[in-house]
């Protein structure tokens, strides 16, 4: 069953095409974080938040992408991060055209 990972967290920036370029290499590693299937990329510069929502093969995947990316941020001076993990209600999410793979 799939799992979703939604983490949002306060960031000065950057934004828009400077976190493109900043961010394209970490982009690309989350890749190979086990049971990733997809990450949308959330960032609002009124309110200096950016995060994500994710979608992870297991609860588990999602556990431990948490884990590891709220240690790597707390290595960056971020420490409060704000991480939830749902089910996906697959059916649902279909009629609406959510991607489930």
């Amino acid at each position: 069953m799939p799992y979703i990972l939604q983490v949002d967290f306060k960031q000065n920036g950057p934004y828009g095409k400077e976190m493109y370029e900043a961010y394209a290499d970490l982009a690309k590693s989350i890749n190979e974080e086990k049971g990733f299937k997809w990450k949308i990329w959330t960032e609002n510069e009124e309110t200096k938040e950016v995060g994500g929502i994710y979608l992870f093969e297991s609860e588990v995947d999602a556990e431990n992408y948490l884990t590891m990316h709220s240690n790597r941020l707390e290595s960056y001076g971020i420490t409060e991060v704000n991480g939830k993990i749902f089910k996906a209600n697959e059916a649902l999410t279909t009629i609406n055209g959510g991607p489930m793979k």
